[in-house]
């Protein structure tokens, strides 16, 4: 070979060099500079079924990704191509094109948050399930047996079925999932903690202490005196005393009650009306806590058989059914009291 030769090679062995060490600066440049966003984060849906190419194309035509061969590069280099996972994604400001490349490999969604508030009934959860805008929804117009044989719970009354918590969850998520997670969540928690249940409570089943729970979630929104609300319930079943809890009777009104108990609702015979029926009523009232389920299974310790609020907050407690009607009449005054510093306060207004 001649050194002319010699030197034509050297030359463009010299120039694929440098082309080399060009592109791969570029790349890397590229790949690890900020996307172009304008504002500090912005929605990207991944549509089921797009591929690589498509959502490239998506992203380039919403300006996010200016330089897509090498997002494209990127992905087959790395083997993730056929990898990305359909959802909403939050895009921060900052992120390098790698950096969403992982996100969308992982699988890392958007989530969005659908609170279940303790005491709430099946109506008031439906209610918030079917308006929700992020869960998609197959159970909109469906009677309640006719949900919960659509949750593989045939024969199940659903009150109470439920656990209230925070829940997260990424759009598209159908209702029927998320109403099955939350029946979960509930029976794993009831079952241990009937499994750790105080000795010699007058309760046969997890069922029994669930309905108990939701009359104690329903009297008391204040978590200390939960057990002390429990203990009272306990000690009533124990003596074949009648609960006459006050939130069983509003449950058995349906939707007659207006806001006030009279004193022929509480004669009036219902499955749930405690001051009627002895013993529990045939089903949960409302959708109990985890806290108002754990007082129910241990108690606190006491002799108290009554209590009724203080008007003020709280409740008072009581032995003997003396020292309740005292506490009663005592919470009628602070009531009376109320109203008229209520009245008072209405006319100073006008």
């Amino acid at each position: 070979m001649s050194a002319h030769a010699v030197r034509l090679m050297a030359t463009a062995v010299t120039c694929l060099l440098v082309l080399f060490l060009w592109v791969s600066w570029e790349y890397q440049r590229a790949i690890n500079s900020p996307l172009n966003l304008s504002e500090d984060a912005t929605i990207f849906s991944l549509e089921s079924g797009q591929n690589l190419q498509q959502v490239t194309r998506a992203l380039s035509e919403q300006g996010i990704l200016t330089e897509p061969r090498y997002f494209i590069w990127h992905a087959r280099w790395r083997g993730e191509a056929h990898r990305l996972q359909a959802g909403e994604y939050t895009i921060n400001a900052g992120m390098t094109p790698a950096r969403l490349l992982e996100q969308f490999v992982r699988g890392d969604v958007r989530q969005y948050a659908l609170t279940v508030f303790e005491g709430w009934t099946f109506k008031q959860l439906m209610a918030a399930v079917n308006g929700s805008p992020h869960l998609l929804h197959t159970l909109r117009d469906l009677s309640p047996p006719e949900v919960m044989e659509r949750l593989g719970l045939p024969d199940t009354h659903p009150e109470g079925q439920f656990l209230p918590d925070t829940y997260l969850f990424p759009a598209g998520t159908r209702d029927v999932d998320f109403l099955q997670r939350t029946h979960r969540l509930l029976q794993a928690h009831l079952q241990a903690a009937w499994e750790t249940r105080d000795l010699g409570l007058p309760l046969k089943t997890p069922y029994e202490a669930l309905v108990l729970a939701s009359i104690v979630e329903k009297e008391t929104g204040i978590v200390d005196e939960r057990p002390q609300v429990a203990g009272v319930f306990i000690r009533r079943l124990q003596q074949r005393m009648r609960l006459e809890a006050d939130p069983t009777v509003i449950y058995g009104m349906g939707d007659s009650f207006d806001g006030d108990i009279r004193r022929g609702d509480l004669r009036r015979a219902t499955p749930y009306n405690t001051y009627v029926i002895r013993g529990l009523p045939p089903t949960p009232i409302a959708m109990p806590g985890r806290a108002a389920i754990d007082a129910t299974l241990h108690p606190a310790s006491g002799d108290a058989l009554f209590f009724v609020a203080t008007g003020h907050g709280g409740h008072v407690f009581s032995r003997t059914l003396a020292e309740h009607r005292a506490a009663v009449t005592q919470y009628q005054r602070t009531m009376r009291r109320k109203s008229r510093e209520r009245a008072q306060q209405k006319n100073s207004e006008r």
